[in-house]
């Protein structure tokens, strides 16, 4: 069995990166985000990227730091609310986007990786979404053809590997995350641990490890949080 675990994000990524290429990044604002491995895609410096992720970070974390460095020419998401300077550029004209809705993209991008070519839901028909895609009736109801996302490069984060590839997700982290392993010609895995193969239980496992070419473990994550909400301490409210 070949060696799936690299070294670190850069000689993860060597050989996999070109200018224009498509890739997928998992999480869900800052969580569940391949840190690593997107620090290591700008300083490697490949541009005019289109990029397939729920979000684009923020100004100065995540894929915002992709953003900010001018090697994204078109973003494919769903919510972008966070970032000022995706603001700034969408509505100045440099950069492209392609809005879903949250569900829909969700399972673009499953019909990729199961190899479906194109979906009807009734989710966007009769709004701009549904501009210039076919339509068609079923049961009574209109519904609107979407079709599926694939990309030349999957990376993503998970909570554990075994080293054949085997991926377990935590929480919120198991996001966008799995489905996009199997929407990528290859996939880079950012993972917090590494474990023997076999150690896993296989009841447990959500991405099985033929969807995992290569898998880093992350160092020196910040694991930021988005946005802190707290409510007062009960004392606090006497």
């Amino acid at each position: 069995m070949r060696n799936k675990v690299f070294a670190d994000a850069k000689s993860a990524l060597e050989g996999t990166l070109t200018d224009g290429m498509t890739i997928m990044a998992g999480g869900f604002g800052l969580c569940g985000i391949p840190e690593n491995l997107i620090a290591a895609i700008r300083d490697i410096g490949p541009k005019q990227l289109t990029v397939i992720s729920n979000n684009c970070g923020i100004d100065d974390f995540g894929l915002g730091i992709l953003l900010a460095n001018g090697q994204i020419k078109k973003m494919i998401s769903s919510y972008v609310g966070e970032n000022k300077l995706f603001e700034k550029l969408y509505l100045s004209g440099e950069l492209e986007l392609e809005f879903n809705p949250q569900g829909t993209m969700a399972e673009r991008i499953r019909a990729g990786g199961a190899g479906i070519p194109a979906f009807y839901t009734r989710t966007g028909y009769g709004t701009i979404v549904a501009e210039g895609k076919p339509t068609a009736e079923f049961n009574g109801h209109q519904y609107v053809l979407e079709t599926a996302l694939h990309a030349d490069l999957s990376i993503i984060k998970a909570w554990k590997a075994d080293k054949a590839g085997n991926l377990i997700f935590r929480k919120t982290a198991r996001n966008f995350n799995p489905m996009m392993a199997t929407a990528g010609k290859l996939t880079v895995a950012e993972v917090e641990e590494v474990v023997e193969t076999g150690s896993l239980d296989p009841d447990f496992i959500h991405t099985p490890g033929i969807y995992v070419d290569r898998i880093i473990v992350s160092k020196n994550a910040e694991k930021r949080i988005e946005k802190v909400t707290t409510r007062p301490r009960p004392e606090e409210m006497k």
